[in-house]
């Protein structure tokens, strides 16, 4: 994790945030998200921007490590989805074990 990026459970509610500000990572990419330059940023909350760039590494990193897995969208892709999980939960049969 960036030296720049803190998570300070005492310090707004354990979020990350940038260091020596109450400033959450997450305000500042949405920020960024919503139309603000880099520019606006430093010159709204006081951050510099090497703090932005640490708080956009931040989120790429924690984006990196999540899992997607799509959920099915229509009824048939469900009652498959049900039916291939029942199949990894149901113990093998008799006929299956040699």
């Amino acid at each position: 994790m960036d030296e720049r990026i803190v998570i300070d459970p005492r310090v707004c509610h354990g979020k990350p945030i940038i260091r020596g500000t109450r400033m959450p990572v997450a305000f500042v990419v949405g920020s960024l998200a919503g139309g603000m330059s880099f520019e606006d940023i430093e010159r709204e909350y006081g951050l510099t921007r090497e703090d932005i760039l640490a708080a956009l590494r931040f989120a790429g990193e924690l984006v990196e490590q999540e899992q997607f897995h799509p959920l099915p969208t229509r009824e048939q892709d469900a009652q498959e989805y049900s039916f291939l999980a029942c199949l990894k939960t149901r113990p093998p049969t008799q006929s299956s074990q040699h």
